[in-house]
């Protein structure tokens, strides 16, 4: 009980979390909506409230998601391996740069062929938008549309996974009797 008072004068003093900023500490994630000497409120995305003693915030590292204004945000993006790299590279930044739920101001969009993956050459795509849990989720919904549709307008084929069958040696055929003999 101590532990908790302490942990929660500290608390109250620091400026690093406050009323309203979204966090994650453990497996809690969601908005501040309450601190007290001793515990803390914590309003999930789902609705539910987390009452949690302060000396878990205290001691455990705690993820401050509003603490800026703008959040990073990253998509994959896969493009199939007869398309041009580069071509494809500059139909992605156009379209995310469309976006109005992308800020653009300060911070970069980045694109960035990332690997050879089973059936695509996969760009790692990054943004910046507003640093609330509902703001992430529009623009990476608004982007991932905007590329689809720029990438389908472009001619320039998302491919769904190949698979290949390879035999060491031959298939043996039956024939089937067919019903009617």
């Amino acid at each position: 009980m101590f532990e908790n008072f302490l942990a929660g004068i500290i608390i109250l003093f620091r400026r690093e979390m406050r009323i309203g900023d979204h966090i994650e500490c453990d497996d809690i994630e969601g908005e501040v909506t309450h601190i007290a000497i001793r515990e803390s409120h914590i309003r999930r995305t789902d609705g539910q409230l987390v009452i949690v003693p302060n000396s878990i915030l205290f001691k455990n590292p705690v993820v401050v998601r509003t603490d800026w204004d703008t959040r990073r945000v990253t998509v994959i993006c896969g493009v199939a391996y007869d398309e041009d790299v580069d071509a494809a590279r500059d139909v992605i930044a156009k379209a995310v740069s469309t976006c109005d739920t992308v800020h653009q101001d300060d911070k970069p969009i980045q694109i960035f062929a990332q690997e050879f993956a089973d059936s695509s050459i996969n760009f790692e795509v990054t943004w910046w938008t507003g640093s609330k849990p509902v703001d992430v989720r529009q623009s990476r919904d608004q982007v991932v549309a905007t590329v689809k549709r720029a990438l389908d307008d472009a001619g320039i084929e998302i491919p769904f996974p190949y698979r290949t069958l390879t035999f060491n040696g031959p298939v043996p055929v039956q024939a089937t009797p067919h019903p009617e003999n």
